[in-house]
């Protein structure tokens, strides 16, 4: 069974950090692309990051970029979103998703592609 669990939110004041962690279990992860998406209240959901297992090759969102590291730990199966100097427009539920599967895993995947999502995890950045 194909599956994401995302932890590691919670309450942090401007500036601070977070890692958000992405457990995954089922999948042939060489031939799939894990990405974090996010979704603010009253706003679309929107791509932050994503990563190819096989050879680490990223994506970031243009607001994200410089501040926000996604690494993987091939061994554990994890996926991790590293978030630093956040701002109170980073607050959202943030969600790890996986698309694929692919021969060659494409960064960034086409958005339509993820088929596979956690239940999402609680980012809030106020003072």
């Amino acid at each position: 069974q194909r599956q994401l669990v995302e932890s590691g939110g919670g309450l942090v004041q401007p500036g601070g950090s977070l890692r958000l962690s992405c457990a995954t279990s089922g999948f042939s992860l060489d031939h799939y692309a894990i990405g974090w998406f996010r979704q603010a209240p009253g706003k679309e959901r929107e791509g932050v990051s994503c990563i190819r297992r096989s050879d680490g090759v990223t994506y970031y969102l243009d607001s994200v970029k410089g501040r926000f590291t996604i690494s993987r730990d091939n061994a554990k199966n994890m996926v991790y979103l590293h978030m630093n100097s956040l701002k109170p427009e980073d607050t959202a539920v943030y969600y790890c998703a996986a698309a694929g599967p692919y021969p060659i895993v494409p960064i960034p995947p086409p958005p339509l592609d993820y088929d596979y999502w956690g239940q999402g995890t609680q980012v809030t950045v106020s003072s």
